[in-house]
């Protein structure tokens, strides 16, 4: 049955991405930061962690979660640090996917030749 929630949470998540782009006209760029900003906001007042009990995969994989990560990882990190922990936080819980998608992205223009 877990498999059957993540299936239809995370589809969910992608039907509300799909509907903003096609209904609101929004552009991807709008999508994701939208999704990115609600995941943080959802995570500020405790609901995904919730949603990743109830849904596991589903809610951890869109860019939801990274919006999660961020904020989870600043809020632990100001408990500790103080202001200067906001950023360390950030960084610590976020960074393996910020390097991997700066590599990828360099070598994919090393290997395409890329536009604008």
């Amino acid at each position: 049955m877990e498999f059957v929630w993540a299936f239809l949470v995370g589809g969910a998540i992608c039907v509300i991405g799909q509907l903003l782009l096609d209904i609101f006209g929004l552009t991807p760029a709008h999508v994701m930061s939208t999704f990115v900003v609600s995941g943080a906001v959802l995570d500020g007042f405790g609901l995904y962690d919730k949603l990743i009990e109830f849904a596991g995969a589903g809610a951890t994989v869109p860019i939801t979660s990274f919006g999660h990560s961020l904020l989870h990882g600043a809020m632990a990190q100001a408990k500790e640090h103080g202001f200067i922990g906001i950023g360390m936080g950030i960084f610590e819980l976020t960074s393996a996917g910020i390097s991997a998608a700066i590599l990828f992205a360099f070598l994919i223009a090393l290997i395409f030749k890329p536009k604008g």
